[in-house]
């Protein structure tokens, strides 16, 4: 008996084709090292950068002010030429970086105390919000030196400055490392505030 045309015999044997399981597809490329740590810590790359450069500034001065106070003994050795053009020796200073706005009595030195406090407690908050990484950096060298002299308006009642730019009979303001790390915040900031925020805002 002959089957019609229409009827087909099932093919014995043979499997039907299956659908190849799709791979799951891959996960984006992880991020970058810093952006992963940041997110662990909760805290962006540009605040992790500005707190660490805070308290490097912070352990250097101290660091360099207890050395030349206590083991060096700078008081008893000064002036000591350390290069061509600077010398060590020993200034108190009752007022701001660099000698400025001097104040002789306890109120004044509790009013620098408190006023730098403050502004430290402010530019840390400015840290922990901002994402630019130099903004940070900067923010940080200036909370770093405050407290620096703070610590020194503390222990001694007056902050301790020692080094001295002289080239000739032109002598510089006597200056310590936290002093230097507020001018380099101060000059970062600028550059950050005319410079990269305009560009920022294109």
């Amino acid at each position: 008996m002959i089957k019609g045309e229409g009827s087909q015999a099932p093919a014995s044997g043979v499997n039907a084709p299956e659908t190849a399981p799709q791979r799951p597809r891959a996960a984006g490329k992880s991020r970058a090292s810093g952006k992963i740590k940041a997110a662990q810590t909760g805290f962006s790359t540009a605040a992790i950068l500005g707190f660490s450069a805070a308290l490097i500034t912070l352990v250097l001065d101290q660091v360099t002010k207890l050395y030349t106070l206590f083991v060096y003994d700078l008081p008893l050795k000064e002036p000591v030429e350390f290069a061509p053009f600077i010398n060590l020796i020993v200034v108190w200073n009752r007022g701001i970086s660099y000698g400025l706005f001097q104040q002789d009595g306890d109120l004044g030195r509790w009013v620098l105390i408190v006023v730098s406090i403050l502004a430290a407690i402010g530019l840390s908050i400015w840290i922990r919000r901002t994402k630019a990484k130099l903004l940070a950096l900067s923010l940080g060298l200036i909370v770093g030196g405050a407290i620096g002299n703070v610590i020194d308006r503390l222990a001694y009642g007056a902050v301790f400055d020692f080094i001295q730019f002289q080239v000739g009979n032109w002598s510089w303001y006597v200056f310590n490392v936290a002093d230097a790390a507020i001018v380099a915040g101060v000059i970062g900031l600028l550059y950050d505030s005319f410079v990269l925020e305009a560009r920022r805002g294109r």
